[in-house]
């Protein structure tokens, strides 16, 4: 299974390493190395995240997720966006902006991490919502229960994430905008409209989404009823969210979107970072794809196994992940944050939640908890 789940990502490895090694020489094999390495460890919560997503996708939208979506994932947000940053930045034609970065790659640079308030501002609102949609919502399944009992108390006020995303976007605008490090001058104006399109994204998307994903629910139940069987459709599970089998049609495209734009967030720092490596946009793209393939592998690979229903505390440590970085980008708005600080906050949040599912299965008497064993023990958690 492991073959068959990391074979593609080993075969572009090969590929990508041995393009490089011969357009670039030693010199472009090891930046290529090195970036696919910041890129899978910058984004190993992202894998948790999308897993969460993904398993309530049928197979044929799980596959789509690999490939079409990989191709999004590297062409578009590793190549083509940061160029569309510069054309709109320098107010450039595609054309131009293509021929800047390849002929004066100093200037495309500077250009690029010009536009970095803006970029910080969509995708950390964006990230912090996702956590606290999370965080707010009342779960079978509670990691830390001295947190996350009193905040789903207090998440049953409607919009109340919505109100928390605003408030930290406007001490945001007033704190860091106008010191930003990058871009020179006062970015309180684009900090607060970036910050504004990040959340009304996610609320789009997100909504779309979950609105097909409930009448797809409520379609079944409703055939089921008439068949005069039980509902069986989405079991309470660990994460404490209805998640439907097979999702499929206009639901499952939302969700397609809405993963794409998660691994668009996800990905912000990663380009960002990776002009401190390089700011040739071919080895750039070249080195996060090869990251991304992984970290897309790694996303099946948690799906099939049932990773995330027999260690019910990795979603949980993954968001808080998503929420540090969400915090973490916004910061980086006026202050520097080495991208080794950002991946381990990531690796080690996930580490913690991990052990805590392993320590928590013992005492459950369930060291290899079966998925199917899940819905038995929520009941008296």
């Amino acid at each position: 299974m492991l073959l068959k789940t990391f074979g593609w990502s080993f075969a572009v490895t090969v590929v990508g390493l041995g393009l490089a090694g011969v357009l670039w020489g030693w010199q472009g094999l090891a930046i290529v190395g090195i970036l696919s390495i910041l890129e899978i460890s910058l984004s190993f919560d992202n894998a948790v995240i999308n897993a969460g997503i993904l398993r309530k996708m049928n197979a044929f939208w799980q596959k789509i997720f690999l490939t079409v979506g990989i191709l999004i994932a590297v062409f578009g947000m590793r190549l083509v966006f940061p160029v569309i940053i510069v054309a709109i930045t320098a107010k450039l034609g595609p054309i131009e902006a293509v021929q800047l970065a390849v002929n004066d790659k100093a200037h495309y640079q500077e250009l690029v991490t010009s536009a970095h308030p803006a970029i910080a501002a969509f995708g950390g609102i964006f990230l912090l919502m996702i956590f606290l949609d999370f965080i707010f919502e009342d779960r079978d399944y509670k990691w830390l229960s001295w947190i996350e009992k009193p905040l789903a108390r207090i998440g049953k006020l409607d919009t109340l994430s919505v109100i928390v995303a605003l408030v930290v976007l406007l001490v945001s605008a007033l704190t860091v905008a106008p010191h930003a490090a990058h871009g020179g001058g006062d970015k309180t104006t684009t900090v607060l409209l970036s910050g504004v399109a990040g959340l009304i994204t996610y609320l789009v998307v997100g909504g779309i989404s979950g609105y097909f994903e409930g009448r797809l629910e409520d379609e079944d139940a409703a055939e089921e009823a008439e068949d005069g069987a039980e509902p069986a459709a989405a079991e309470k599970k660990g994460s404490g969210t209805g998640a439907a089998v097979g999702l499929a049609g206009k639901a499952a495209f939302f969700m397609f979107l809405y993963l794409e734009v998660i691994d668009a967030s996800f990905s912000f720092d990663g380009v960002i970072s990776s002009f401190a490596i390089t700011n040739d946009i071919f080895e750039m793209a070249l080195g996060l794809g090869i990251g991304a393939m992984y970290i897309r592998s790694l996303t099946v690979f948690l799906v099939r196994k049932g990773t995330l229903d027999d260690y019910v505390y990795l979603e949980h440590g993954a968001h808080y992940a998503i929420g540090a970085l969400g915090v973490i980008l916004l910061v980086t708005i006026r202050y520097e944050i080495h991208e080794v600080i950002t991946g381990l906050i990531g690796v080690v949040l996930i580490a913690l939640s991990f052990g805590s599912s392993v320590l928590r299965n013992r005492r459950e008497g369930k060291p290899g908890a079966e998925s199917s064993a899940q819905s038995e023990v929520t009941s008296g958690v």
